[in-house]
């Protein structure tokens, strides 16, 4: 374990070092975004001035430091976006919630579609069903979310005038009861979008899993001692395939929390993807940096809960620890 810490320190480091100098590299002066069109009447002073605000008057590597320092302190500085020198931390904090909001229930509900298809195809394979089903899927997987999303929301918002076609909440907000109904409204269709983006990786990891271990001794001995089909299947079958199942929730945590940025930005949902875009548009290297480096830290958390989870799922792993 303190060598897995060890590495998982060195990780970090490589990334919050990527996300100082990637930003840095887009071209655009961020001064310029931030005057907008009162940019070519800025003085040369005021121009000094601002770059001193800002930091960016310091070399590269002075600025490197000072970055590091004030991460070591829990400081992640000070948006250039917002007016009045709203910290990243606020910035951050308003937005992943809304992030999390999606991700925590698309993944869920992909998981939980995509391994049931998985087991009954599984157990069913070379049927009409599991033919239907892996054909399905291959279709879905094969159409771009973002796509999807473009045409819900003609049909169901604008058609249909089902769901919201934009934010996370009405404005003004409403009260009570009713903003949570609103909420949900405009999670819907988000959500629906970045379920059937994940439903086809959950499906395909789960079928060939257990189609592997349903094919394996321990299953044969079980059936031929007359146990029932539900109890193979559940207790010895489900149980041997959550480990692939688990490093391919891990995994896609990670590109879902990179392709939620599209969605969001799509459906103009408030959240930390539609954050980072118009951090991009707006060369805001403090926000930019602070947001790489939250979902750099979620992920090297869940891949550190995945280890310690691991030997209880697989027996083999406790005794190779002890």
């Amino acid at each position: 374990m303190p060598r897995r810490l060890l590495e998982f320190g060195i990780v970090f480091l490589l990334a919050i070092s990527i996300n100082f100098f990637l930003p840095r590299l887009m071209p655009g002066d961020p001064l310029k975004l931030i005057a907008g069109n009162a940019a070519p009447q800025l003085g040369e002073e005021r121009v000094k001035a601002l770059r001193a605000q800002y930091g960016l008057d310091k070399p590269l590597h002075q600025q490197y430091v000072i970055y590091l320092k004030q991460l070591a302190r829990g400081d992640l500085g000070t948006s250039f976006r917002y007016s009045g020198g709203k910290s990243v931390v606020e910035v951050l904090s308003e937005n992943f919630r809304w992030t999390l909001l999606l991700v925590g229930i698309s993944l869920t509900l992909a998981l939980l579609i995509g391994s049931a298809l998985g087991i009954w195809s599984a157990t069913r394979r070379g049927s009409a069903l599991d033919l239907s089903l892996l054909s399905s899927v291959y279709i879905l997987r094969s159409i771009p979310p973002f796509w999807l999303a473009m045409l819900f929301i003609p049909i169901f918002a604008i058609q249909l005038k089902l769901f919201p076609s934009g934010d996370s909440y009405s404005i003004p907000r409403l009260d009570g009861w009713e903003n949570v109904k609103d909420v949900v409204r405009h999670a819907v269709m988000p959500i629906t979008i970045l379920t059937l983006a994940y439903v086809p990786t959950a499906y395909s990891v789960m079928r060939a899993a257990m189609h592997g271990i349903m094919e394996s001794d321990y299953i044969r001995t079980a059936r031929a001692k007359g146990a029932p089909r539900s109890w193979v299947v559940y207790k010895h079958g489900l149980s041997n395939a959550l480990l692939p199942v688990l490093t391919s929730f891990m995994l896609d945590l990670g590109q879902l929390l990179g392709g939620v940025t599209v969605i969001e930005t799509v459906f103009n949902y408030r959240g930390i993807g539609n954050m980072m875009f118009e951090a991009v548009k707006a060369r805001d290297y403090p926000l930019l940096q602070g947001g790489f480096l939250l979902f750099t830290v979620t992920i090297l958390i869940l891949n550190i809960i995945t280890e310690m989870i691991y030997p209880y799922l697989d027996p083999r792993l406790r005794r190779g620890t002890a």
